[in-house]
């Protein structure tokens, strides 16, 4: 386990003193700070057993950056770290400002939901397919179902060289293009909607898609490393290197830097965890508060309901949000892929909780990561929010690190709760693995059982203060540097 300190501990988001009368750094509370060690222990070793390049994860809970971190490198030849700042394509995350943005005209009267999208678009005379359907709307491009093909007519998702259209030819290319469904009949993800519904801020707002968010979203919000467009500027720097996925020898290759130009609505967004955190932070604001902050808190809550489900059941769309269900709860967010990169944002509103990560190889499965950060440390939350004045545990850190293990993998030690417990990784499920211990003697402790009964012991053998190895069922568990 990387014990380097935590690139960013606890940060309040400049954007708004926090408004819920909690404690201003739920990240202290002793609690969350276990929980957090879990999730860096986890986070650190599935991104070294999956050869990840780089990874940046954020955890907000209301106006709070609990935690964010980068493991790994964002640009491995010049073994730079990757860390909170550093700036990924976060590609179909772009699609969430662009709801926005048309969500803000739909709400200046500019623009009806139900509009035909060829109202605004004069130029939108794709072959309509099925004559019997019903108009493509604005409403169908937000939630997928205008039954449009998934990409404009060119190949920018072909390797090696990701060359993406100018907006005019993707215009041109519309005419030469067919629907694939019937709208408001079916699902299906596309990238040229969203294209669509950027070129309609352009069209109803006066002035270009990327100046208008700059100006209307980005600017307001303080989202200073969030750009329309994967920056040029810092190729090389800030922005990180993308990389493949990985052969069958396991090698993965840097990918030409690409920008995506014409398709920059659905894809072409580049940001940082940081900023995200903000753009999250903000959503939970105005929710709390109602009223209006770029938005309508109506429209929000709006664009976070289910408005379209498929004829299958299995798929629900908000207004630009992914929506889903799990353990009886509802998660709103989205996900980007694009060459060399991966990325999701997840948001719990219920709870004010939201994760971040952002990947800088192909292959990753970003969401995970979310999915992971937010089992974790959401039940710890709440135990903070119950009891905030818990007393800080006693110093576990003798134990704390990475042991080897002769099956593959590793064993993590961690703090947890007013003890340690050890977790096998890499684990897709680390919350299930987790084998928490209660101290029983000098160095000696036992494992606790699901109905709360003692089992067995783990010895460790500590020379000159330092650990050396555990025991566990007779056998030895070598601590690794």
């Amino acid at each position: 386990m990387d014990l380097r300190p935590t690139i960013v501990s606890v940060f309040l988001l400049s954007l708004a003193a926090n408004v819920s009368g909690e404690s201003p750094k739920i990240g202290d509370h002793p609690r969350v700070k276990t929980a957090i060690g879990l999730l860096e222990a986890w986070a650190d070793a599935k991104r070294a057993y999956e050869d990840i390049p780089g990874v940046s994860i954020a955890v907000v809970h209301d106006q709070e950056l609990v935690w964010a971190r980068g493991f790994g490198q964002a640009h491995r030849d010049a073994k730079v770290p990757a860390a909170t700042d550093t700036i990924y394509s976060i590609c179909s995350i772009s699609k969430l400002f662009t709801a926005t943005a048309v969500l803000q005209l739909r709400d200046a009267g500019k623009l009806r939901l139900d509009d035909p999208v060829v109202e605004h678009l004069p130029w939108f005379d794709i072959e309509q397919t099925y004559q019997d359907t019903s108009p493509i709307t604005i409403r169908g491009l937000l939630t997928h179902s205008a039954g449009l093909p998934r990409e404009s007519d060119h190949p920018y998702w072909t390797f090696p060289d990701f060359e993406f259209p100018i907006r005019e030819e993707v215009i041109e290319r519309i005419s030469h293009q067919k629907t694939l469904y019937p709208a408001e009949r079916y699902f299906q993800y596309s990238n040229l909607g969203l294209t669509l519904a950027g070129e309609t801020v352009a069209a109803v707002s006066g002035v270009p898609y990327a100046a208008y968010v700059e100006r209307h979203l980005l600017e307001p919000l303080g989202m200073a490393d969030t750009t329309p467009e994967i920056p040029k500027k810092h190729e090389g720097g800030r922005f990180a290197t993308g990389y493949s996925g990985r052969s069958r020898e396991g090698a993965r290759i840097p990918l030409v830097f690409f920008q995506t130009r014409g398709i920059a609505p659905a894809a072409g967004f580049a940001s940082t965890v940081e900023d995200l955190a903000r753009f999250a932070s903000w959503q939970f604001r105005l929710l709390e508060r109602g009223g209006e902050e770029i938005l309508k808190a109506s429209t929000l809550r709006e664009m976070h309901r289910v408005h379209w489900v498929d004829p299958d059941w299995k798929t629900t769309w908000g207004l630009g949000y992914s929506i889903t269900r799990r353990d009886d709860k509802t998660f709103v967010g989205h996900g980007g892929s694009c060459p060399g990169f991966r990325s999701h944002l997840l948001l719990r509103p219920e709870e004010r909780l939201a994760a971040i990560v952002m990947t800088n190889a192909v292959d990753v499965d970003a969401e995970t990561f979310t999915r992971i950060a937010y089992e974790i440390v959401a039940p710890a939350l709440q135990e903070a929010r119950e009891s905030p004045d818990t007393p800080a545990p006693p110093d576990m850190t003798l134990y704390t690190g990475r042991y080897g293990s002769g099956f593959g993998g590793e064993i993590a030690v961690v703090p947890w709760k007013d003890t340690i417990a050890v977790v096998q990784l890499p684990s897709d499920d680390p919350m299930e693995r987790l084998v928490e211990l209660k101290t029983v003697g000098e160095h000696v402790f036992r494992r606790i059982r699901d109905d709360g009964e003692l089992g067995e012991e783990i010895v460790f053998d500590v020379v000159n203060e330092m650990v050396t190895r555990f025991t566990r069922h007779n056998n030895h568990y070598p601590k690794l540097p």
